[in-house]
């Protein structure tokens, strides 16, 4: 039997994952016999600040982005850009039993990429389908490169580093050619209708995460998404939950934590390298999200990192 659908006003929260991948390996595994999601829907969507590629071991389920509902099955592979709302729950009296590779393209082997190919974070097209869920039975090269990929990252034999790092390549590139190279046409988004997803916002987004520690007017990203600033507010708002600067103020606020975390940088070095004008600015909205100064959360790390540093256990 099949879970509900939730249509796009009963999500109330959108939130954003940010998971820290080293600057040496940029490569996340989350795996195991505890990684079973549930089948009652969590009621807010989230996305990532990297690549998620998901592998779904058994049992059935849904996927929703903002009221689209995909259907998945046994021996699935997901493929879901950074800055993609979505969320992930099982069939009725189902727990679907998954594992997901996170890592950021870009980093991990963007200085191997021919010059002429785009888009390397695969991120959505307006103007081209997009494939969420690759079946295994059209797919089956991929499956088997993302099970080798578990089980290298699992057994961490004597070189699964660079092993891991040429499976991947050859993921990605599966991956690029499907989703880059498709001619499937979708109807575009105009000013005058509501988008239903972050594709619309997907260069604003990006922008904000490759430029978060510098100051930028609000024209700057309505003008990467070719809209007036006030439709641009007014759109983002509508998706994000939030208003753009509360949403870049979050992207520094996660970036800060990462280096409380990781680092023995002081205060204002931490305000000044994630974009913030003033120490004062930054322990202002540190303590309103977090409900904390960053010197009480760099003492209290362990009871505050997993909220911060993405999802770290299937939520119940």
């Amino acid at each position: 039997m099949e879970g509900r659908s939730i249509s796009k006003g009963e999500y109330k929260i959108t939130e954003f994952r940010s998971y820290h991948l080293p600057e040496y390996f940029p490569v996340l595994l989350l795996t195991g016999e505890h990684w079973k999601i549930s089948d009652i829907p969590s009621g807010r969507l989230h996305f990532h600040n990297c690549l998620e590629v998901g592998i779904c071991h058994s049992q059935c389920g849904k996927i929703e982005f903002y009221g689209e509902s995909l259907s998945f099955e046994a021996g699935d592979v997901t493929c879901i850009p950074k800055n993609i709302p979505h969320t992930t729950y099982s069939d009725k009296d189902r727990k679907s039993k998954w594992s997901y590779l996170f890592f950021d393209p870009g980093r991990l082997f963007g200085s191997w990429m021919p010059g002429s190919w785009e888009n390397i974070n695969l991120s959505p097209d307006e103007e081209k389908g997009y494939q969420y869920i690759l079946k295994k039975e059209d797919s089956e090269g991929i499956y088997n490169l993302a099970m080798q990929i578990i089980s290298e990252m699992t057994e961490k034999k004597p070189g699964y580093q660079l092993s891991t790092r040429g499976l991947l390549l050859s993921l990605y590139i599966e991956l690029y050619r499907i989703q880059n190279l498709k001619t499937v046409r979708v109807k575009c988004i105009s000013e005058e209708e509501s988008p239903s997803n972050t594709l619309v916002l997907t260069p604003a987004l990006d922008y904000i995460e490759e430029n978060y520690m510098e100051s930028f007017p609000t024209e700057t990203l309505a003008e990467l998404c070719h809209w007036s600033p006030t439709h641009f507010r007014r759109v983002f708002s509508q998706i994000m939950g939030m208003s753009p600067l509360e949403y870049i103020n979050q992207v520094r606020i996660a970036q800060a934590c990462n280096m409380l975390c990781t680092t023995e940088d002081s205060i204002l070095s931490i305000s000044e390298n994630t974009g913030f004008g003033s120490v004062s600015s930054f322990n202002r909205n540190f303590l309103q999200t977090l409900k904390m100064s960053p010197r009480e959360y760099r003492r209290q790390i362990a009871d505050t990192l997993l909220y911060y540093n993405g999802w770290m256990q299937p939520e119940a």
